[in-house]
């Protein structure tokens, strides 16, 4: 487990941001202020199984470092 997630996602592999629908992969993305910011705006989603699979089937896509989408209101 890598010390740099954020605390309510340290034993998730896959956090999803609620606003744009994109699931970061926290064992390989670098940018920890985005995870961060997510987890403290309370946005933030964790899958259950903690998979990419599960993950697409809620209809969210892996982000990648660069990619940017509209943020919009979260949905319940």
């Amino acid at each position: 487990m890598s010390s740099n997630r954020p605390t309510k996602f340290e034993h998730f592999r896959f956090m999803g941001d609620k606003r744009t629908q994109l699931v970061y992969d926290l064992d390989s993305w670098s940018d920890i202020a985005v995870t961060t910011e997510i987890a403290d705006s309370g946005v933030g989603l964790c899958f259950g199984p903690d998979t990419l699979a599960e993950a697409r089937n809620r209809g969210y896509t892996l982000a990648t470092p660069g990619t940017t989408r509209r943020l919009r209101k979260p949905r319940a």
